[in-house]
């Protein structure tokens, strides 16, 4: 991929799934890769063992990396991962937003402690990131690439998932807002709406057959995707190659914003 080979990349999110995904396939065009990673103490031994793997990949490219821990809700977390990017990757070219997670229950049910820990990641930490990656982008007198990693359910209702949806409509207007505001300073703003994926966090029906089944009969190509589709994805707005693209987001998706249950013409006929 034209224009990725020593680019500095720092990944939210980048110890799993697609975020692992999308370190490995930057750093197998060349670039250095700085994997941000968020550990609980529930989960800290299995993030450690996810981090190592990852690690050991990118490192099999032979190019620089780094892991730092932070919290991206946190605005002192992300100024300092921000920073120490710069320092031990000698730069920052690429932003990828990918930290997120979601909580499920009915809408009626829901704290709004609960709404407001999903939004105060996927959305404010997202817009956090991107202004700090943006500082140092105009600092630096270059242009610079943000990729908001956001989902269908920026456009699709997720029932019993509304904090996980309202953040991700958030994470369009985000991508596109920024996209205008910096497209004159050559800073690129663009995001992947990823579908049904293979992730860790999607054990639940990854591991059932019959949820599986279920999940992947509503998607056209008839199959859940693999996390590295989505590192495909994010590495071709990231280079050269979509150069002229900016304010977008590329549904990676099999074909599930397309309206599935349309295949037949049951509203007109």
């Amino acid at each position: 991929m034209r224009g990725l080979k020593g680019k500095n990349v720092l990944i939210t999110g980048g110890s799993s799934g697609i975020g692992q995904a999308i370190a490995i396939r930057f750093s197998e065009y060349g670039s250095n890769i700085a994997i941000n990673y968020f550990r609980s103490r529930e989960e800290a031994e299995k993030t450690e063992q996810m981090l190592q793997v990852c690690r050991e990949q990118v490192q099999q490219q032979g190019v620089k990396d780094t892991l730092i821990q932070a919290d991206v809700s946190q605005e002192a977390d992300v100024v300092r991962m921000v920073k120490q990017t710069i320092d031990d990757l000698g730069g920052l070219d690429i932003l990828i937003n990918n930290a997120g997670f979601q909580i499920a229950g009915d809408s009626h049910d829901l704290p709004v402690s609960a709404i407001e820990r999903v939004l105060a990641t996927n959305l404010v930490g997202a817009y956090i990131c991107a202004r700090e990656a943006i500082k140092h982008f105009l600092a630096a007198n270059k242009p610079g690439v943000i990729i908001n990693v956001s989902s269908v359910h920026q456009i699709i209702p997720k029932p019993r998932f509304v904090g996980y949806s309202m953040s991700k409509g958030g994470m369009q207007n985000l991508t596109r807002t920024l996209a205008l505001e910096y497209a004159r300073n050559g800073i690129r703003v663009n995001g992947i709406g990823p579908g049904a994926t293979v992730t860790p966090i999607n054990r639940a029906w990854i591991d059932d057959p019959e949820k599986r089944a279920e999940v992947e009969k509503h998607i056209p190509l008839g199959r859940a995707a693999e996390a590295d589709e989505m590192g495909a994805a994010a590495a071709f707005l990231a280079s050269d190659d979509a150069a002229y693209i900016t304010g977008q987001t590329l549904f990676v998706d099999g074909g599930l914003t397309l309206y599935p249950d349309f295949r037949t013409a049951w509203s007109s006929e």
